[in-house]
């Protein structure tokens, strides 16, 4: 039997046993016990590979397997979990856009600025640019996918603006580091990469 195969046959015994003890009982024969009349030898003989009926597995090797089954089980269920997009009918391009781009940004494979200029709650306009990835860490978007909620800065993002208020406000996150100072316009640099994101000079958030 090659590597691969003997380790579908731990991963079959793993996932049909609950613990180690219980895939040792599988092997011990009635023949055994009325000979041996005493199960505990009888395990233990199976684990050494004396007897048994089947495949002989180390306990370390059951339980190293059965983790790691478990870690993956546990990794694979959070995942779905943490998708709140998952299994939602979209009908606008936006929240489909934002569907789209959730695990990568979940994840770390991308990184996405989002600019949003709106209403608020109070009929004020607001704009600002949100980081994506920081938003899904620290806010729970099942709101937002739901239609409960629509999706504007707050002056915890990456830059906040009150067109009616002119209150302007900036913020450095996990991912980026903003430039407020930069003559041209507001530049955020992503720490990663060091790379810097220009923003149009078009559609600057601060008038000034």
């Amino acid at each position: 039997m090659d590597q691969e195969e003997g380790q579908t046959a731990v991963d079959n015994i793993v996932t049909q046993f609950n613990t180690y003890e219980d895939f040792l009982d599988s092997q011990i024969t009635t023949v055994d016990l009325y000979y041996l009349e005493d199960e505990a030898l009888a395990r233990q003989l199976v684990e050494l590979g004396y007897r048994g009926t089947g495949e002989v597995v180390k306990r370390e090797d059951f339980e190293a397997r059965k983790a790691a089954i478990e870690i993956a089980r546990l990794a694979e269920r959070t995942q779905k979990k943490t998708l709140t997009s998952a299994g939602k009918d979209l009908q606008d391009n936006f929240l489909k856009a934002l569907a789209v781009r959730e695990e990568d940004n979940r994840n770390g494979k991308v990184s996405s600025v989002i600019f949003i200029r709106d209403r608020n709650s109070h009929g004020q306009e607001v704009s600002g640019y949100i980081d994506y990835a920081h938003r899904l860490k620290t806010e729970d978007f099942e709101v937002y996918f739901n239609g409960k909620k629509r999706l504007l800065p707050k002056p915890t993002d990456l830059s906040y603006y009150n067109w009616d208020n002119h209150i302007a406000v900036w913020n450095s996150t996990a991912n980026y580091q903003v430039i407020a100072d930069n003559p041209e316009g507001l530049l955020f640099k992503y720490k990663r990469d060091r790379k810097i994101l220009n923003v149009d000079p078009k559609s600057l958030l601060f008038p000034f």
